[in-house]
């Protein structure tokens, strides 16, 4: 497809003087003789004919041009037109005449610009230098080769046979016949006859505007022969969100898998290690859904890496050979740099380019290196998408997730993957209803109804939809509006869109730059020239706020005019002088910039004497690249040691004015002072348990301690009846011990008891209360004395009285004697702690027996008779005791059954005989209290 040239006029050109005029509208010029050099052999005359109607601005022409043989000599000749005015000046120069000689002519005709168009033959090195009309292009001149004598040139009219194509080239040839061939700038030479050539312009026809599959609009692209422009579908491609993909002919599918993929490679290796990938992981907690993460671009010898910094944001960085890189980088015919919020790969000799911002990517490849010549997940960029899911081995997919499944290449970096494994499968959406973010309804309303016609927008709707319900709390919804956004902005319609999201999908903007939906390529820098306004492709990003500029692509800084920016990022102007890293500097317009020397430092000089004293630089706060040199005191350096105190002293130091090593001394603390210990005043001390002490505030002069005041413990005397005051050992007070039985009698009655002491109950003679200290334990018991059965009747009147123990009544006179009788009772039998159940019968001897001690003076000695009332017949009896573990044992006891008075030998007692009676008499009394024990316990 040929651009169209404008319509052409009717124009007439008017000879000048010297001119001959043959046929309408025709003019032959002659030029008259001017000078004439003699040479050796003959020269040439160049006769210059111009036929047809003369071009007017836009008119095509016929020029025929011929050379003959003649005589040296130069001829010129001036043609002026009625209505342009340039003048046509033919000038012939005379050469040898020998066949190797030289003829030059150059023909001036007006040009569609009012400038002069110059043809020069000549029969030795060919150049190419001329430029002719095609549409609203301008002639300029051109230079041709004729090996023959005799060269005719015919500009033709526009009705001319002409042909053209697009991969017309130029090339300079000798032709014969009617062949044509591109000339040069926009023109074609056609052979008609005996030398004589047609130089035609290239007449270029509207070219129809195709209809690209991608949905995009067409590009104009030049002709190989730089004349005409046909329109092509560039090769588009673009992946977003978890992720979806929309492949170079505009076939759209999501792919969820997890390892590293090509996105396009060359069928036909053209290109030295080319190709694009993307590395995908799983951004969700079920591990089912897939986000790019790094896109991976080769060219050569160079690998460039795209890797978002943080997830789910628009952060990356930018790595060449894994090596970190800053923007802009350009190096062996890569260039990367930013792009509103986009990082751009370009390789500029393959006039591709290659987005990536985090969330989404774009790959733009021309069709005139790429056309039918790609393969990957991006398909094959054709203009035609029923071919895009083609496997690795030329088959077609019957799906694009099939497909991409096959594109997985070797990662070192992922060993969970491996080309071959099982296909990913796609999560499902279906099994529990999901409504749509209303974000993604922003899509088919109102707010990118603008774009609506250049780009459907229902491919992006379906991806937002998915991934507001696969990943709801992601957010990913906004990369489907972003890059929609984005590519509207490459079809020229700016959308501003992200205000109307509520807040969910902003941008923030770093300080000193604002966010705008639509903004440059490439902002415009100080250091760049003018940037083309006639571009309507824009990006969003943040920019420099109006009414200032970018001072550099590699400076981000936003400066009101164009003076100088430094390590430190600060905007100066020209002839502003500042200081910067202790380098005084001054801002000059020119290559330079920046011109810095040493910062000077005046100050007085500073020593420092005395112990502890060293230098020190500190910040001049009125000039930080000066420091200020002062004294500063380091006790450590001091050889002085602070005294160890003794205890109740502390160590007090100062510092004389002028110096810096303290001075020590040894001060008392204030406290008191016992057994290694410190005691504040008023705080207790413990000195021993029978005195309370305290640290007072009173000082000892002499000690220069505080003086410890205490005071006895005090201590009761008083102690109830029964009980005695006794000293004991470890104690501060004596102690109330009872020494006596305390025994409660009837009627509230309190008698006071020694050890071995017996005595009556002041109401009842029949009740006889004793106390005994066993193993240092005083034991009261109580006693009931039995009486003998007394018949008051069986007695004489006046004869009843009582018996010694003033208990029990008796008949008999208080002198008479009782008989030697058996006596009766019922007591309780205790043996080894275990005790009867019952009261048991028990006898015992009791009476009075014929015992005297009479004077004998015979025998000069007391004569002694002594009788006994003692048992005379006995027998065993059997009793079960009732032990305090609780078992019971079986004892045996003597009952007897007579007594009688015996007799028995009467001596004095020995000392051994009154102990052991003694102790006979101290066991019967504790028998005595045991059975009174137990019969008050019964």
């Amino acid at each position: 497809t040929r651009i169209p040239s404008p319509p052409t006029e009717p124009h007439t050109t008017t000879a000048s003087p010297g001119t001959t005029t043959s046929g309408q509208g025709s003019t032959t010029v002659t030029p008259p003789p001017v000078s004439t050099t003699p040479f050796t052999g003959t020269g040439s005359t160049t006769t210059t004919t111009t036929s047809g109607p003369t071009p007017s601005v836009s008119t095509p022409y016929t020029t025929t041009i011929r050379t003959e043989t003649s005589t040296p000599m130069t001829t010129s000749a001036t043609i002026t037109s009625p209505t342009t005015s340039p003048a046509v000046t033919t000038t012939t120069t005379s050469g040898p005449s020998s066949p190797e000689s030289t003829a030059s002519s150059t023909v001036s005709l007006p040009s569609v610009s009012t400038t002069p168009v110059s043809v020069t033959t000549s029969g030795t090195t060919p150049t190419e230098t001329f430029t002719t009309t095609s549409g609203t292009t301008s002639s300029s001149f051109i230079t041709i080769n004729a090996t023959t004598t005799s060269t005719t040139f015919k500009t033709l009219s526009p009705g001319s046979t002409t042909t053209s194509g697009t991969t017309a080239t130029s090339t300079a040839v000798t032709t014969t016949g009617s062949e044509s061939w591109l000339f040069c700038n926009c023109t074609k030479a056609v052979c008609i006859e005996d030398n004589i050539i047609q130089v035609i312009p290239i007449i270029c026809n509207p070219p129809p505007k195709p209809t690209c599959a991608n949905g995009l609009s067409p590009v104009p692209v030049m002709d190989k022969d730089g004349c005409c422009w046909h329109w092509e579908c560039d090769c588009y491609c673009t992946g977003w969100g978890d992720p979806h993909y929309m492949t170079f002919d505009g076939l759209y599918y999501s792919y969820q898998g997890n390892c590293t993929y090509v996105l396009v490679e060359e069928i036909n290796k053209k290109v030295d290690n080319f190709g694009v990938y993307i590395d995908n992981y799983h951004c969700d907690v079920r591990d089912v859904v897939s986000c790019p993460r790094t896109l991976i671009v080769r060219h050569e010898t160079q690998e460039v890496r795209l890797t978002t910094a943080k997830p789910n944001t628009l952060q990356v960085e930018v790595r060449v050979n894994n090596q970190l890189v800053a923007l802009p980088y350009k190096k062996f015919g890569v260039s990367i740099y930013e792009s509103g919020i986009n990082r751009v790969v370009e390789i500029s000799e393959l006039k591709m380019n290659v987005s990536y911002n985090g969330l989404s990517f774009s790959i733009r490849m021309p069709y005139s290196l790429f056309g039918n010549n790609t393969q990957g997940q991006c398909g094959t960029c054709n203009n035609n998408t029923a071919d895009d899911c083609m496997l690795p081995n030329g088959n077609i997919a019957e799906n694009c997730e099939t497909m991409a499944d096959h594109w997985q290449v070797v990662d070192p970096s992922k060993p969970q993957c491996s080309p071959g494994l099982v296909p990913t499968s796609s999560p499902s959406t279906t099994t529990q209803p999901c409504k749509e973010s209303s974000i993604c309804e922003l899509l088919l309303g109102s707010v990118f109804k603008p774009c609506h016609e250049f780009v459907q927008p229902e491919k992006y709707y379906a991806a937002c939809v998915f991934d507001s319900c696969v990943l709801p709390n992601l957010d990913l919804e906004c990369s489907s509006l972003q890059v929609y956004a984005a590519t509207c902005a490459d079809q020229g319609i700016c959308i501003d869109w992200r205000n109307h999201t509520n807040g969910v999908c902003t941008y923030e903007c770093p300080s000193g730059k604002e966010y705008r939906a639509c903004g440059p390529i490439k902002q415009m820098t100080c250091k760049s020239s003018q940037q083309n306004e006639t571009s309507t492709k824009q990006v969003e990003g943040c920019f420099c706020p109006n009414g200032t500029m970018l001072y550099d692509s590699g400076v981000d800084v936003c400066v009101k005019s164009c003076g100088c920016v430094g390590v430190d990022m600060i905007p100066r102007e020209f002839g502003e002088r500042f200081t910067v890293d202790c380098q005084d500097c001054i801002c000059l317009e020119g290559e330079h910039g920046i011109v810095c020397e040493p910062h000077v430092c005046e100050q007085n000089k500073v020593t420092c004497d005395g112990e502890g004293f060293y230098e020190v630089n500190e910040v001049n706060p009125k000039d930080p690249c000066c420091p200020l040199v002062t004294c500063k005191c380091n006790t450590s350096l001091c050889t002085a040691k602070a005294p160890k105190c003794s205890l109740g002293f502390e160590v007090h130091s100062y510092i004389p004015n002028g110096q810096c090593c303290p001075v020590y001394q040894c001060v008392p603390k204030g406290v008191c002072v016992h057994q290694n210990a410190e005691f504040l005043p008023n705080a207790s001390v413990f000195v021993d348990k029978c005195q309370n002490c305290i640290c007072t505030n009173e000082v000892n002069v002499s000690t220069q301690l505080n003086i410890i005041s205490c005071e006895r413990v005090p201590c009761n005397i008083y102690c109830q009846p029964g009980y005695e005051l006794k000293p004991v050992k470890g104690e501060c007070c004596g102690r109330c011990v009872q020494t006596k039985c305390i025994i409660h009698a009837a009627n509230n009655v309190q008698l006071i008891l020694s050890p071995g002491e017996f005595k009556n109950d002041p109401h009842n003679n029949c009740t006889i209360y004793s106390c005994v200290n066993i193993h240092d334990q005083l034991i009261a018991s109580t006693s009931e004395i039995t009486c003998p059965a007394f018949n008051e009747e069986s007695c004489k009147p006046g004869t009843i009285s009582f018996l010694p123990n003033g208990c029990c009544k008796t008949c008999a006179p208080l002198d008479s004697r009782t008989p030697c009788s058996v006596r009766q009772r019922k007591d309780f039998i205790v043996y080894n702690g275990c005790r009867s159940v019952d009261r048991v019968d028990l006898t015992e001897c009791e009476g009075t027996c014929g015992t005297f001690s009479l004077y004998s003076a015979e025998a000069n000695s007391m004569d002694h008779s002594c009788s006994c009332c003692r048992e005379t017949r006995t027998i065993e009896k059997h009793v079960v005791l009732r032990c305090p573990g609780g078992h019971a044992i079986s004892h045996k006891y003597i009952y007897v059954e007579s007594c009688s008075c015996q007799d028995t030998e009467c001596s004095i007692p020995q000392s051994s005989d009154l102990k052991n009676r003694e102790k006979n008499d101290k066991a019967s009394t504790l028998n005595r209290l045991k059975r009174a024990i137990s019969l008050t316990s019964k």
